[in-house]
């Protein structure tokens, strides 16, 4: 959570709701400056060579993982999630970035045109100038008003996603975190300071201002904008840039569904099924948010699913044996706790099994159980609509026909799985789901390499 007044942003502790850091938002005259220096900064950067930016880069990641344990402390106060998992978030970034090194030689030489005798075509690779980077936390939901200053997610991972290409390509950089998180920019430039990166190369701001926002995606110098948040603040990145010619970038939100077969290992998919349902408290564009099971073994399903469950351990995310922390605002938690409301009111039915750590009164935080829901169905809320919380809603189908139509039947597209011990099976229906990635036997996870196809789907 988030308290904003004209010149000063407060990050809530979603664990405590009590204050842990402020910042001072940026000015509107300062806002202004920031392209003025990054453009200037490129007419240098432009200049090196790729294999000085790849050393430069190479350094950073290095001096990034070196600090993972200090910022996964941090990540733990500032979002939440359990101190289990964050230094991951950190080794898997900088793991990603050296990916990104490893392909930029080939992503970046020129490619060669059509052969003729007299003429040499091809297609030269040049940066484009200053590029600005909106990162969230995570997405906010698409019922709910949301401002351009979304929550985070996995704020490194997301960060290097569009940071070092843009670096290894010769581009300078604006960055414009989470208020959420707002020490990521102030280590990120710190670290490629350290690294040899020239001066306002990287430069950072605060704001929790849609409009200071707005004034820099309008401003002419700004060459690429990246925005990775909510439906709605990607929206409005894409209608303030309207005004110009400019290349948006998005990545949005997901109501990411899961067909469990009737052949599968029906224990071990449950195992994956929670895991890619409530890691991070369900926190993620990419987790699993509605499951359809085929009816023939979806009683003995629903029982693995509350199996698995009873495992887990809901509590303070810096105790390490915790699995799930806190969602990331009050906001988040009445929003999640109003779509289980709605589906219960439409004849679902709450079938979480006993856990004494889902029953234990936390009132200070923002704390909400794991949620396992049968007998759903798509009018409720928990099943058309991003919920971005700890929920399992899990509905019977009768055939591969019928589980790939309610699949589709959403306005989103981003992930999906298809849960069966005939892959070649598996495959062939992925062929039919509208979805930017879909997976055959596991859920959406931070791979080092990236997703194996685009993201975009329909709304993403």
């Amino acid at each position: 959570m988030v308290t904003m007044s004209a010149e000063t942003i407060t990050t809530i502790s979603p664990t405590t709701n009590k204050p842990v850091l402020t910042r001072t938002g940026i000015s509107p005259s300062e806002i202004e400056q920031l392209p003025i220096q990054a453009t200037e900064a490129f007419e240098k950067f432009k200049k090196t060579t790729l294999k000085e930016r790849q050393e430069i880069v190479k350094k950073a990641l290095s001096l990034l993982n070196d600090k993972q344990d200090v910022l996964a402390k941090e990540l733990t106060e500032q979002m939440g999630r359990p101190i289990a998992y964050t230094a991951k978030e950190v080794t898997t970034a900088v793991k990603r970035g050296e990916y990104l090194l490893k392909i930029s030689e080939d992503a970046l030489k020129d490619t060669d045109g059509e052969a003729e005798t007299g003429y040499k075509r091809f297609i030269k690779k040049v940066p484009v100038g200053p590029v600005l980077v909106l990162f969230a936390w995570n997405v906010c939901y698409p019922s709910h008003s949301c401002s351009l200053s979304n929550l985070p997610q996995y704020p490194y991972l997301i960060l290097v996603n569009s940071l070092i290409p843009a670096l290894l390509a010769g581009n300078t950089v604006i960055l414009k975190p989470s208020p959420q998180t707002p020490t990521i920019v102030e280590h990120i430039s710190e670290i490629f300071l350290e690294a040899g990166l020239p001066a306002n190369v990287i430069q950072y701001f605060h704001s929790g201002s849609p409009l200071i926002i707005e004034a820099i995606v309008k401003d002419p110098r700004v060459a690429l904008v990246c925005f990775t948040g909510s439906v709605a603040g990607g929206l409005a990145v894409q209608k303030s840039a309207a005004d110009r010619i400019v290349n948006v970038g998005l990545e949005l939100g997901g109501k990411d569904p899961a067909y469990i077969r009737s052949d599968v290992d029906v224990a071990w998919a449950a195992e994956e099924i929670v895991d890619g349902a409530i890691f991070n408290s369900g926190q993620s564009c990419c987790s699993v948010e509605r499951v359809y099971v085929d009816e023939k073994i979806h009683d003995e399903f629903v029982e693995k699913l509350q199996s698995v469950l009873k495992g887990y351990k809901l509590g303070d995310p810096s105790d390490k044996d915790v699995h799930i922390g806190p969602v990331v605002s009050k906001r988040s938690k009445e929003a999640i706790e109003a779509h289980i409301k709605d589906a219960l009111a439409k004849g679902a039915k709450d079938v979480t099994p006993e856990n004494a750590t889902f029953a234990e009164s936390r009132p200070d935080g923002n704390f909400v159980k794991p949620t396992l829901l049968i007998n759903v169905d798509h009018s409720m809320l928990v099943m058309t609509e991003e919920t971005f919380g700890p929920v399992i809603p899990v509905m019977k189908v009768k055939t591969d026909e019928q589980a790939i139509k309610l699949m589709n039947d959403s306005e989103f597209g981003l992930t999906a799985s298809i849960w069966t011990k005939d892959t070649s099976e598996g495959a062939k229906l992925a062929e039919s789901v509208d979805a930017g990635t879909v997976f055959v036997n596991r859920c959406d996870y931070p791979s080092p390499v990236g997703r194996l196809s685009s993201i975009c789907g329909k709304k993403n």
